[in-house]
């Protein structure tokens, strides 16, 4: 950890270090919520943390800010937990393993949790510091954002006196974001009847998938394993009487996964079409996907013979359908803003229980009506194959202020220290300045962070200059007086 210890900013990333030691997954919160109350009360300011762990600290203005407008810095605790199939750590338990390669912070084997430790990072240093001149500072730290932004909605800011708000949930620098998609999760479950069959069953693994974050990188083309599974369904089904026993993908919904795989029956004869649909399907992917996931395998596990629940044709034929046929990915592309996803969706979770599959969907949209229409036609869809919906998580979409002295003031500094105009835009994955600004009447929002790559993914990378300039970036906004 010697070379940790030298990042520079040292108190960002001691922060972050720190924050990387509690495991903070979505819906599991609670540790990481009670360090940030026990980090204010060892230093005496004012916080609260509501039911759901939310916590809200205030740092009162230093000497000559006293007058100048509060402003509201907001993150959210929560990280995307993944891993890769072969790392042992239980990251509902244990902390990250953190290295360097050049400019890359990364974590050994899983996500880094960037998105959005960065944020609580900035937040704590700036909490802690004695020599930072600053307007009064009210950091509001939100639970759960990455599984339909649960704590935003439930946070209480009558405490704040800002009408200025700074997130810190952006992941590329020199970029100013101004709006954002709205969206829901979708939870469809397919009942699943199954009856006891001797013959062979075979597990497939559709992995080497790059994955993403399903609103910054849904643009990309990258496959999405769970669909993947579909496919193979369908070309397994030419190869005879192959039966589902079970389906695995992904860990979270607003994820694209990067592995996933099938459980499925067959008779010894049909063992051999089956691997050379696989081999295929294989060959055809490599070719589909060349660019956007060049590692893209798919492994067949040796063959065991016995007696096994296995769903009906019927239950098969069903779930396969529902794979193969729901719509994936992006939809439509904005009218208004070149090269903005309008429209989008990921299947991010699959499961099967005894009696079920469930499948679990992130939809976003930048147009309500769009939103709308995409989740009406995943029930009808499911509805049509016996199953049903239920649609859960929803959040609105931020909408683009025409006059906001933040923005403007922004925009200003980042020409004077970099000589050049930042990119002001909007984004299609969802941030939390949208249901922040229903509860803040005339709420100025602007979010900013540094360089990360591939988040919620174990690829995940934060880059350490970036975080630097960032900073620098932050402290002359707070320093700035009007």
């Amino acid at each position: 950890m010697g070379r940790m210890e030298e990042l520079k900013p040292e108190s960002v990333f001691r922060f972050f270090r720190e924050i990387c030691r509690i495991p903070h997954g979505s819906g599991n919160v609670e540790a990481i919520s009670d360090y940030l109350a026990e980090f204010a009360r060892s230093r005496n300011l004012y916080y609260v943390q509501d039911d759901v762990k939310n916590v809200v600290i205030v740092k009162e203005a230093t000497e000559g800010y006293e007058e100048e407008e509060p402003v509201i810095l907001q993150g959210h605790m929560d990280m995307v937990a993944v891993k890769k199939p072969d790392c042992p750590i239980d990251m509902e338990k244990e902390g990250l393993k953190l290295d360097t390669d050049g400019d890359w912070l990364f974590a050994r084997g899983t996500s880094l949790g960037g998105d959005d430790g960065i944020a609580v990072a900035y937040a704590l240093a700036l909490l802690d510091a004695e020599d930072i001149p600053h307007p009064r500072l009210e950091a509001v730290l939100t639970v759960d954002e990455e599984t339909g932004l649960a704590g935003a909605k439930q946070v209480d800011l009558s405490m704040c006196r800002g009408r200025r708000l700074l997130n810190l949930d952006n992941e590329e620098e020199g970029v100013l974001l101004t709006s954002c998609a709205g969206g829901a999760r979708v939870h469809g479950r397919l009942p699943l009847v199954r009856e006891r069959k001797r013959g062979v069953r075979v597990t497939l693994h559709i992995e080497g998938l790059l994955g993403g974050h399903s609103g910054s990188e849904i643009d990309k083309g990258r496959a999405n394993a769970n669909v993947l599974l579909g496919r193979l369904m369908y070309g397994a089904a030419k190869a005879g009487d192959v039966r589902l026993l079970s389906l695995e993908g992904g860990s979270a919904d607003n994820a694209i996964p990067a592995s996933a795989c099938g459980v499925f029956w067959m008779e010894e004869k049909t063992l051999a079409p089956f691997r050379q649909a696989a081999a295929r399907l294989e060959e055809i992917l490599g070719r589909e996907y060349a660019v956007t996931d060049p590692g893209i395998r798919i492994r067949v596990d040796d063959p065991k013979t016995g007696e096994w629940e296995v769903c009906s044709r019927e239950s098969t034929e069903k779930a396969m359908l529902l794979l193969y046929l729901a719509p994936g990915g992006v939809q439509t592309m904005s009218a208004d803003i070149p090269g903005l996803v309008q429209t989008s969706l990921n299947l991010g979770i699959l499961r099967t229980q005894e009696d079920a599959a469930e499948f679990d969907y992130s939809v976003r949209s930048s147009m309500s009506s769009e939103k709308e229409m995409l989740m009406e036609k995943l029930c009808l869809l499911f509805s049509s194959q016996g199953g049903s919906c239920e649609i859960f998580g929803e959040y609105p979409a931020w909408e683009y202020r025409q006059n906001s002295p933040l923005r403007d003031k922004m925009v200003r500094i980042y020409e004077e220290m970099y000589g050049k105009s930042p990119r002001v835009e909007a984004i299609h994955a969802g941030l939390e300045c949208g249901l922040l600004a229903g509860k803040i009447p005339g709420l100025d929002c602007v979010s900013i962070g540094p360089d990360m790559r591939d988040i919620h993914t174990p690829e995940e990378r934060l880059s350490i200059s970036s975080t630097k300039r960032v900073w620098e970036y932050l402290l002359e906004i707070l320093k700035r007086k009007g």
